[in-house]
């Protein structure tokens, strides 16, 4: 996820105080390659997450379940997409 200005990124929770710790990334830098990974894992959790959810088969508002099927499959695609790029 390289872009030509340095940017604010997640690189997740800080396991001392339960702040999420941000830092300024570069393109190419370690610190961009560690936010990259946070992203890649928080996006597979919530693909697990969803998926759980549509096992299930109980949403609570049809509108809701309407939307988290595509919503599901674009973000499935986008994890197999950036998985595949991190090879």
């Amino acid at each position: 996820m390289s872009t030509s200005t340095p940017r604010l990124r997640s690189l997740g929770l800080d396991p001392a105080t339960g702040k999420e710790a941000l830092a300024l990334t570069c393109p190419g830098g370690r610190l961009e390659e560690l936010a990259d990974a946070h992203a890649l894992k928080a996006a597979a959790v919530l693909v697990t997450v969803v998926g759980a959810v549509l096992e299930v088969g109980k949403a609570s508002d049809a509108e809701l379940a309407a939307f988290v099927k595509p919503l599901h499959a674009a973000l499935e695609e986008c994890v197999g997409i950036i998985a595949t790029a991190r090879e």
